[in-house]
């Protein structure tokens, strides 16, 4: 799928759900619920935005790496940022033994690349440079800024649903009755539609955020010019992730949507649910790719 394409359908989703809050704004009319509830998100979200490299370091517990310590990190992501025109990031390496890798960072001149000692001692120097460019990918199209305004309207909608819950509780929205004194209160019609509002967004956060997934698998695909190096990757860090104790991947879990490959992924998870494409369609989007190059894979 054309970068273009994919970052033109991530808007697309972002504007339907700011679309939604239309709804939901229309019903609380001009209630202080739903402008309590707007500055919250506001905060919790720009906080989120701008403390996600340290909260991201801190739940790996990352630590810097120089460049004497490990050249050849520091080569090969210098080669792949001189290619893509970008910054130096800073780079840093967890002592996880779960072969990952992630990047943050509030834009391209305050950014992070961060990879485990698993995924440095299992994949060869050709997968880390596969690896290391989806990284440099995500930096690139700024997809910590995007995924920070799709998640903004999901915190939104979570939060006028406890304030419909709680004005519901305490006799708020004219005392929990609608206008037309119908049976059924104001305060239930808030949550049910805020409720769906919620459920809608976190669906449309997760295809966001698999339609990053997709644009930074052929960013390293181009980047690099052998989409193999990814694909190789890809296959060998799910693998080895099986033999990782369950215990070390949920204390990380919550880093999923960072990582390049999940954690922990339930197999019976519906596609709708999950913050990354399945594997199977990882390796076929690449696999288009390569063909396009003239590198068919075997």
């Amino acid at each position: 799928m054309a970068p273009g394409i994919n970052r033109m359908k991530t808007w697309v989703l972002i504007a339907a759900m700011g679309g939604l809050f239309i709804i939901v704004g229309q019903l609380l009319g001009g209630t202080n619920g739903a402008t309590i509830a707007l500055i919250l998100a506001v905060v919790f979200n720009f906080s989120m935005y701008w403390f996600s490299d340290k909260i991201a370091i801190a739940t790996t517990r990352s630590k810097p790496v120089t460049e004497r310590e490990m050249p050849d990190y520091y080569r090969i992501v210098r080669e792949l940022t001189n290619e893509q025109r970008l910054p130096m990031p800073k780079l840093f390496v967890s002592e996880m033994q779960q072969p990952n890798a992630f990047a943050t960072g509030r834009n391209q001149k305050h950014a992070v690349v961060a990879v485990t000692r698993g995924l440095w001692e299992r994949l060869d120097e050709k997968e880390i440079e596969g690896v290391l460019a989806h990284e440099l990918t995500h930096i690139a199209n700024r997809d910590v800024l995007v995924m920070t305004v799709a998640s903004f309207f999901a915190m939104l909608a979570a939060l006028l649903t406890r304030w419909g819950l709680y004005a519901g509780m305490f006799g708020g929205f004219g005392g929990g009755r609608n206008n037309n004194n119908n049976s059924v209160p104001v305060w239930l019609i808030v949550i049910v539609v805020s409720f769906v509002t919620y459920i809608l967004s976190w669906v449309l956060i997760r295809t966001i955020s698999r339609y990053r997934e997709y644009a930074a698998d052929r960013g390293s695909a181009l980047i690099t010019g052998a989409p193999e190096y990814l694909m190789s990757a890809l296959q060998k860090i799910s693998s080895q992730m099986t033999l990782i104790p369950q215990r070390d991947l949920r204390e990380v879990e919550g880093m999923n949507a960072f990582f390049i490959i999940p954690a922990r992924v339930k197999e019976s998870m519906n596609e709708l649910f999950m913050d990354h494409p399945p594997l199977e369609k990882r390796l076929a989007a690449l696999e288009r790719i390569s063909r396009e190059m003239g590198r068919p894979v075997s």
